[in-house]
């Protein structure tokens, strides 16, 4: 067996469930501008980097309000979400010029959601050949940016964007 060290996965993994926090995008929210990986504000929702992506600018966008269900946002909420997931794809087609997308909504533990009861797309940018055989035989991610330059990235696209459409 292969193994890949991560060990600064350590503090995370180790966190006692006591401290883990009850939902990780109202956590986000609440931390206002000192969330690092949010990389835009709107009225009624944001936009976060996925702490651990499927690739490189791969995005979450997310109501404020914590709602489980796509059927549960109100008009002004799901215009924006889907403004939103439009303007990520198009954030990310200038910043990473990928060849095709992954958006989705997983509703629910059976359907695959890792954060049950709060509502989020993601929209995953996807370059061909970027299923290589780290993923595939070492059920291994290899991502060539650090977060941190993913949001150095993509924040002015996003303040650039949200100027344009005021």
């Amino acid at each position: 067996m292969d193994r890949l060290w991560t060990p600064w996965r350590l503090p995370y993994v180790t966190r006692a469930s006591s401290t883990m926090p009850d939902c990780i995008f109202c956590e986000a929210l609440s931390q206002r501008d000192a969330d690092p990986l949010v990389v835009h504000r709107g009225r009624v929702c944001y936009v976060i980097l996925n702490k651990f992506p499927y690739n490189n600018g791969h995005l979450m966008v997310v109501p404020n309000r914590h709602i489980g269900r796509l059927a549960d946002l109100d008009s002004a909420e799901l215009s924006e979400f889907a403004a939103l997931t439009q303007t990520s794809e198009r954030v990310l087609a200038e910043a990473y010029n990928p060849h095709g997308f992954n958006m989705g909504l997983n509703l629910g533990k059976p359907a695959g959601a890792g954060v049950l009861d709060h509502l989020h797309m993601h929209v995953v940018p996807r370059w061909n050949g970027d299923t290589n055989f780290m993923t595939v035989v070492g059920d291994t991610r290899v991502l060539p940016e650090e977060l941190v330059d993913a949001v150095a990235r993509l924040k002015p696209i996003f303040t650039r964007f949200a100027g344009a459409q005021s």
